[in-house]
């Protein structure tokens, strides 16, 4: 894959809606509307991730098959993570409304 290099998977700020446009410009794709996820080799973005639909742009002249796995990866990382956290809550919730027994 990149062996020696610094791999950063992120997600895309307000200031990065111009990386986001020249990724997608770069792709020949339409630009990314949702929250999204960059992937960055030696703080170079070469990809990103829309978090809302699960399309990609990517740089077409760099290697980003790889790239683009992890942001999948982590996409799924995020998601479940939110799953599991509305999980947990609502469990709390659940237990904090049940009556408790009169203690003798």
């Amino acid at each position: 894959m990149y062996p020696s290099h610094n791999i950063v998977i992120r997600q895309a700020l307000d200031e990065d809606v111009r990386t986001l446009i020249g990724l997608a410009a770069l792709d020949s794709r339409a630009n990314l509307t949702g929250p999204a996820l960059i992937a960055e080799i030696d703080g170079v973005p070469r990809a990103a991730l829309d978090l809302g639909d699960g399309s990609v742009a990517a740089d077409p002249f760099a290697p980003t098959a790889e790239l683009v796995e992890l942001l999948r990866l982590r996409a799924r990382g995020l998601e479940a993570a939110q799953g599991t956290a509305s999980t947990w809550r609502s469990r709390v919730r659940g237990l904090a409304r049940r009556p408790t027994a009169a203690r003798c």
